[in-house]
């Protein structure tokens, strides 16, 4: 299973939210998942079973596939929601 965190540029903000997924999957104790982070140029469907972006990136994500919206980058209470939520439905907790 691989899991994307996108943001506009590539760098600092999808690098942040990629270090959390990781973090998060850890005190889940789920294991088995590769996270990577991109910029939306780069981002194709091919790449990620499961993409997260920040909600200004929405529209733009659509032809991604599994986009999972983000309404802060920072807070770190919803990406645990909205990560245990995927791993449940994706049967790997």
């Amino acid at each position: 299973m691989k899991f994307a965190a996108v943001c506009g540029s590539g760098l600092g903000s999808s690098f942040m939210v990629e270090m959390n997924i990781n973090s998060v999957l850890s005190e889940l104790g789920v294991s088995g998942v590769e996270v990577s982070h991109y910029d939306i140029g780069s981002a194709s469907p091919d790449i990620a079973d499961v993409f997260f972006v920040a909600s200004d990136l929405a529209d733009s994500a659509t032809h991604l596939g599994e986009v999972v919206v983000l309404n802060s980058i920072i807070d770190l209470d919803e990406l645990k929601e909205k990560v245990e939520k995927v791993v449940r439905e994706k049967g790997l907790l």
